[in-house]
This record gives C-alpha cells, sequence and structure tokens, in this order.
C-alpha cells in the first residue's frame, strides 16, 4: 500500500509518515499543494492524507484536481477545524474521509487502511497458499503453524505474492508498491528483502525467481 502525505507542517509530516510506515506503508511526504500534485502524477498512490491549509496551491484545489482527473487515489482530508461545516464541505469536494487535528494516530492509521480497501480489489482478510497463512487485519503470518517474525516491508512483499495467486510480481512493481519514492531501483533493495523473506519461510523453498520477468510464489 502507497500512501502520500501532504502537510505542511514538516514535523507533523514526517510524524505522521513514519508511523505509517511501521504500520507496514510505503510513504511519500510533501509540504505544498504543488509538491503534492507533480508526486500524484508521478506515482499510482492508494490514498492521499491531505492537509487542507497546503501553501501554493490549497488542498481544496489538490482534492478538486484529483477529483476531475478520475484518479483512483482516495483523499483523507486533514484540517484544524472540525466543525460540522469544514466537514460537509470537505467531502463535497470529494474527500472520501475527514479527520480534525489534532487525532489519535491509531485511528488514522485505521481509516487510511479502510480506504486503501475501497481503493483497490477486496483482499479476503486471510491468504493462504503453499502453508503459509497471511492475516491481513492483524498483520500475522505462519507457515505450517510456523510464526513467521517478518519485518512490515518482508510482510507486505508477501502479501503481494499471496494476492498473485501464484502469478509473476515484477521487481518493477514490488518496489512501485512496496517501497516509497526514494528508493533507489539500482541498489537490489527487493533482491535483498526477497533473500530475507526466503530465509524466514525456510524450507522447502516456495519462492521462484523467474528470470528476466519477477518472483512468484
Amino acid at each position: 500500500m502507497r500512501v502520500l502525505v501532504a502537510e505542511d507542517e514538516e514535523i507533523l509530516a514526517e510524524l505522521v509518515a513514519t508511523g505509517l510506515r511501521r504500520a507496514g506503508f510505503a510513504v511519500d511526504t510533501v509540504y505544498s499543494g504543488d509538491a503534492a500534485l507533480a508526486y500524484l502524477g508521478l506515482h499510482d498512490y492508494d490514498v492521499v492524507v491531505l492537509d487542507r491549509d497546503l501553501p501554493r496551491v490549497h488542498g481544496d484545489d489538490v482534492a478538486r484536481r484529483l477529483v476531475a482527473s478520475g484518479s483512483r487515489t482516495r483523499i483523507l482530508m486533514l484540517t484544524a477545524s472540525g466543525t460540522m461545516e469544514d466537514r460537509v464541505a470537505g467531502l463535497d469536494l470529494g474527500a472520501d474521509d475527514y479527520v480534525a487535528k489534532p487525532f489519535e494516530f491509531p485511528e488514522l492509521v485505521s481509516r487510511v487502511r479502510a480506504l486503501r480497501r475501497r481503493s483497490a480489489r477486496p483482499v479476503p482478510p486471510q491468504l493462504e497458499r503453499h502453508g503459509i497463512r497471511l492475516d491481513t487485519v492483524r498483520r500475522a503470518a505462519s507457515r505450517d503453524g510456523r510464526d513467521l517474525d517478518l519485518s512490515p516491508k518482508e510482510f507486505t512483499v508477501l502479501q503481494l505474492l499471496l494476492e498473485a495467486d501464484g502469478g509473476t510480481v515484477s521487481a518493477e512493481e514490488l518496489l512501485e508498491r512496496a517501497w516509497d519514492a526514494n528508493a533507489d531501483p539500482f541498489t537490489g533493495a527487493v533482491r535483498v528483502c526477497m533473500s530475507k523473506l526466503r530465509g524466514k519461510l525456510g524450507e522447502p523453498a516456495l519462492i521462484r525467481t523467474v528470470q528476466g520477468v519477477g518472483y512468484a510464489l
């Protein structure tokens, strides 16, 4: 799951981004409306956490342009004002959800997850294949009853492989959906993560490399 945080208070933006990354999301941060539009034009985000009071291009205008473009990206609007009139105005602009500052972080994470489920095809609460069981709600994984101690990134990669249902997932797609915009495609990040994931899954090996194409489970 990929999220864009657009918030002009840089400390708050980085705190939100750090918390979302710990919850297993790939997160980019921007601090102005024009930067938000640029990133939204470059990457396929599941959710944008959008502050209404952004500089240079107002958050309301970002929302209007995103909706007008027909984007599938869901909008979670943040604002310092939580009056009913403001909530109605934000939703009328095309926002999918609305959170007033200050907010409780677990609620924000839960709302982002709920929006992601609406932006993509439904994902079953549990994914199973070849003895691997993935609980996408509790974010727990096991193989043949043995708990797997996966990092958030490893969990996301394994989920993408399970969602492919035996199909091949390219390294480019994994990088796009599980890493943020700061990931260098030439660092071998996917290969390193895949090596660690294979080690934790154990024998017999389940993840195969399809030469020149990607990975399959």
